[in-house]
């Protein structure tokens, strides 16, 4: 699937939960939506554990 599909898909969902639930149901969507885009990123590998708990001014040790 592309990533414009998948953009596509993320848009929609966002678009029904903002018109039938309100701004907070859009608000929850996104966290969630933000939450599996992490948590899909570390499964495929693209994203260390690390990478979320290092100071960014510091280089590899």
């Amino acid at each position: 699937m592309s990533m414009a599909v998948v953009g596509m898909v993320a848009g929609m969902a966002l678009g029904f939960a903002g018109y039938f639930g309100g701004f907070w149901a859009f608000l929850l969507v996104a966290a969630l939506g933000a939450v599996g885009l992490v948590v899909g990123r570390f499964l495929e590998g693209d994203v260390e554990p690390g990478d979320f708990f290092r100071p960014r001014g510091q280089g590899q040790r």
